[in-house]
């Protein structure tokens, strides 16, 4: 069952964010899978089923940020053949739903390392889930491909309890996965069944903060900039004030929950994963 549930929940942002923001500023995503170039030898490979991949371009190999759905794996590595012919040497999970570890399995299979957070790599054992990462880090490593550095940074919890930030100092750009998923409109999906917290994300993302960038790529959404970044934290605080006061108020849980919708674009399974855990924290 709590398989299932991570599952469901996998998928879940692409289908609120598709369904309700696919015109949006953000422009979610296009619905089969397409590469952006983000600079010479770094690339998004999105698609509105699942998380992007970010691809990173080595003098000998590659680095992947994320591996979406396992049945977009072929598509996956059609779009990559299109940048490059050299072999991936790692894969770097951002947390572990299968939208973002689905493909994991393949490409270890193919000779990459996986690498996730310790917690995201608790919860995906406990949950019998596939392609378990072969690195995890605690607080922070770093990789290098090649002469580029690539630091990994666990913040705390936020999405889930496993969601770690990548930061790719020389390029001045993070990758943040689904710590922050989704811009215009901003949404949160805080999965408590993964650890989730609403109370420690923006502690989360004041850490990622105070990385040095310029230039955001997201979990599902289009490439973003810190000015972005930075009313996403405005918006979760906002969020996180807005039912506290409703708390000491002494407001209904169905008050909180027709907020949550007008106010913060919530809908459906968002509630589902997120209403009771969010007010509880708010207390």
């Amino acid at each position: 069952m709590i398989a299932r549930r991570l599952c469901i929940a996998a998928a879940l942002l692409a289908a609120i964010a598709f369904g309700g923001a696919a015109n949006a500023q953000g422009g979610f995503a296009p619905a089969a899978l397409a590469t952006t170039k983000v600079r010479d030898n770094i690339y998004m490979i999105r698609s509105a089923a699942s998380g992007n991949v970010t691809v990173l371009v080595g003098d000998d190999a590659v680095v992947l940020i994320d591996a979406k759905f396992d049945n977009e794996h072929d598509g996956v590595m059609a779009q990559l053949k299109t940048i490059t012919s050299k072999p991936v040497k790692y894969v770097i999970s951002t947390h572990l739903h299968g939208d973002h570890t689905g493909g994991n399995q393949k490409l270890q299979a193919l000779g990459a390392q996986v690498i996730a957070s310790e917690n995201a790599r608790r919860i995906m054992v406990e949950t019998a889930a596939p392609g378990l990462p072969n690195l995890a880090i605690r607080d922070y490593l770093r990789l290098y491909l090649g002469k580029i550095p690539i630091d990994l940074y666990y913040f705390g919890r936020g999405h889930t309890d496993g969601d770690i930030v990548i930061h790719l100092p020389t390029e001045r750009i993070v990758v943040m996965g689904d710590l922050f998923a989704l811009w215009g409109p901003y949404m949160h999906l805080v999965h408590y069944g993964a650890g989730g917290s609403i109370r420690d994300w923006s502690r989360s993302l004041e850490g990622a903060l105070k990385l040095d960038f310029d230039t955001v790529i997201p979990g599902h959404s289009g490439l973003t900039d810190r000015a972005n970044m930075q009313g996403y934290l405005k918006e979760t605080v906002r969020l996180q004030e807005t039912v506290r006061d409703m708390n000491r108020a002494k407001k209904s849980k169905d008050d909180i929950k027709k907020v949550l919708g007008t106010e913060f674009h919530w809908s459906g399974f968002m509630f589902d994963l997120g209403l009771d855990g969010v007010i509880t924290e708010m207390q």
